[in-house]
């Protein structure tokens, strides 16, 4: 299954507390479009954060972020690695 690394933009000041919730929400609902979120990392000073998953597709990604309240700015499929 592919994987793909996502980026949320305009959350400064995110706190671990924050992040969590929000990668929880994603959690309750993954299944139902066949993702595995892995891990979500933050930049509060820059209000960035990222999220690393297996999905079918980005299209995939993006509706469990819609539906949990926090659209991604970009969905990137990761093809190559090192």
């Amino acid at each position: 299954m592919p994987e793909f690394m996502d980026v949320h933009t305009g959350m400064a000041g995110i706190t671990p507390e924050a992040l969590m919730e929000a990668h929880n929400a994603d959690l309750a609902i993954q299944d139902e479009e066949g993702v595995n979120f892995k891990h979500a990392w933050a930049d509060p000073a820059s209000g960035t954060v990222f999220c690393l998953s297996d999905a079918p597709n980005a299209e995939a990604v993006q509706k469990i972020h819609e539906r949990a309240g926090h659209r991604a700015d970009n969905v990137y499929e990761v093809a190559v690695q090192a």
